[in-house]
């Protein structure tokens, strides 16, 4: 336009200066609306695309809507719902929908919601996430057969109300129903395409600011593309979202380098290489790293050791987080606090993050003078001079492989008469072992669901499924349990609780946090707007633009 305007005259600009800025902005408009697109990485296909079957919803957030979105720093943000309210015992929850139609024109009504938690509820459907229903009335027992889906809390008084009712307040009841997981599904849909039903990315309706294209199940390559039947369509500029899976970092780098791909994650070398770039990103995540000791041993010896408090603090005490992170990961990952993960909750009084509020000083900071104390006074209480011990790990991606041969060797160097022998295995392979308490030592890990510390703390509970050590603690059992029920209605109560109860595991190091992660990237200057969260939908691209 500069241009334009150096080569006419003043007269002639002033009598075409209308035409000239009505097609100036149509013309800049339709120019900037095709540079909306974004380039992306995924480690994975997507595994599918079906809501009540899905093991992660980090990116579909952006296709899949619930009652709410995640917004920035967790809080919720508006979604399928307009209104809603809570009766005065937290157990009853009333939704108002507003006009919000699927991708394919239909309107999203009270009954899609009803229709998607029976459907997810339903044994047959072998939902991982079902157990998120807890807490919702009869859910429990419909997920263990005993009752049937009809039965489950929640009902369609009209087409534009949901009323969910609870066995107890759920404190973080909110949070969770930002989550695509607790969605709408199109029950039109899903038995008009019968076992085609979410096989390919025509199989399928959504909800969100985003569609799915070109995706058949397994490819390596897909797309989202503008919803134009989003009821928020306004503030979505990216008119599409390329994803390509892209394993390799190193082949991430070239492919950015190149122009083909505006993100890429980094590891290794590459964070170094980069980190003064101001194309430079760190995005955390709530997963932390950590060791589950076997409290039910079979060998009669190392079940006294794993139940001796000295031996699991000088187990805790002898790693070097700084070097296991800086040198050896070199990925930015950050030093855990305690067994909860940073940046996920904040104390609803003072703002603190719950991960300081829980750390316990001499359980996870390197120590090696106080972990041979430890260590020589619990051999001596257990009868022993030296232990024998094996280190269960995943080899799908070599950080498994790598903490554990940094834990064989700093074991060896730190604790005198401990030898630790690695069994590094397929991921799912290990998962059974430790599911069958097949193991001395498991490095495993976890990453929450959605933003409240009890998405970790549910964890150690005695008998909870993924407490593969079977570590137990009656007193621990007994914050969680207050928390989520006599203190459930009770925020700064209920707060307190898990404080407690976090600090106890940590002083007692019944469960061992190695590291949490944070991812490194790359990301182009121009992207704006892309929100991310350490839990539960990570990625939100609904405010996302290029500049």
């Amino acid at each position: 336009m500069r241009k334009l305007k150096a080569a006419l005259s003043l007269l002639a600009l002033s009598a075409l200066v209308l035409t000239l800025t009505a097609c100036g902005k149509s013309a800049e408009s339709n120019s900037n609306d095709k540079k909306q697109v974004l380039n992306l990485s995924a480690t994975a296909p997507l595994d599918t695309i079906d809501i009540s079957k899905a093991s992660g919803y980090g990116q579909t957030g952006n296709v899949f809507e619930s009652f709410y979105r995640l917004g920035k720093n967790g809080k919720v943000s508006p979604g399928l719902a307009k209104s809603s309210s809570v009766s005065k015992d937290g157990k009853t929850w009333t939704f108002k929908l507003r006009n919000a139609k699927w991708s394919n024109g239909d309107k999203i009504t009270a009954r899609d919601f009803v229709y998607s938690w029976r459907r997810t509820l339903t044994p047959k459907t072998k939902s991982t996430y079902a157990y998120l229903f807890s807490g919702i009335q009869n859910a429990d027992d419909i997920s263990a057969g005993k009752k049937a889906p009809s039965s489950v809390g929640i009902s369609a008084p009209d087409s534009k109300t949901v009323v969910i009712k609870l066995d107890k307040p759920i404190a973080y009841f909110k949070v969770l129903m930002a989550y695509p997981l607790f969605g709408p599904q199109n029950q039109k849909v899903v038995e008009k395409y019968g076992k085609k039903y979410a096989t390919k990315s025509q199989y399928m309706v959504y909800s969100g600011p985003f569609k799915i294209k070109k995706w058949n199940g397994t490819g390596n390559k897909w797309q989202f593309v503008k919803n134009n039947q989003y009821w928020d369509k306004k503030v979505v500029k990216l008119r599409e979202i390329n994803y390509l899976v892209v394993e390799s970092p190193t082949t991430g780098q070239e492919l950015y380098q190149q122009g083909k791909l505006d993100l890429t994650p980094l590891a290794g070398q590459q964070v170094k290489n980069f980190k003064h770039s101001s194309q430079f990103k760190q995005y955390p995540y709530s997963y932390v790293s950590y060791l589950q000791y076997n409290f039910k041993d079979s060998d009669p010896v190392k079940r006294a050791a794993f139940n001796n408090q000295n031996i699991r603090l000088a187990l805790s005490l002898a790693i070097d987080r700084d070097v296991l992170i800086q040198k050896i990961l070199g990925n930015g990952s950050q030093t855990p606090k305690g067994f909860v993960a940073s940046d996920l909750a904040s104390d609803p009084q003072t703002g603190k993050d719950f991960a300081d509020q829980q750390f316990v000083k001499n359980t996870v900071k390197r120590d090696t003078k106080l972990a041979k104390q430890h260590w020589t006074q619990g051999l001596k209480e257990i009868g022993q001079k030296k232990l024998d011990l094996s280190l269960l790990a995943s080899n799908d991606d070599s950080n498994g492989s790598v903490i554990a041969q940094y834990l064989q060797s700093t074991y060896a160097k730190v604790l005198p008469g401990l030898n630790i022998k690695v069994n590094s295995i397929p991921g799912k392979n290990a998962q059974q072992n430790a599911l069958q308490g097949n193991f001395d030592i498991f490095l495993s890990g976890w990453g929450g669901d959605f933003n409240d510390p009890i998405t970790f703390l549910q964890i150690p509970e005695s008998n909870t499924a993924y407490n593969y050590g079977k570590y137990s603690s009656a007193k621990y059992d007994e914050l969680i349990r207050r928390a989520q029920n006599d203190d459930a209605n009770d925020q700064h109560k209920r707060w307190s609780d898990l404080v407690q109860a976090a600090r106890l595991l940590n002083s007692e190091q019944g469960m061992t946090p190695v590291y949490q992660q944070v991812t490194a990237y790359l990301q182009k200057n121009d992207i704006k707007g892309i929100i991310h969260n350490t839990a539960g939908a990570q990625w939100n691209y609904k405010y996302a633009y290029k500049k």
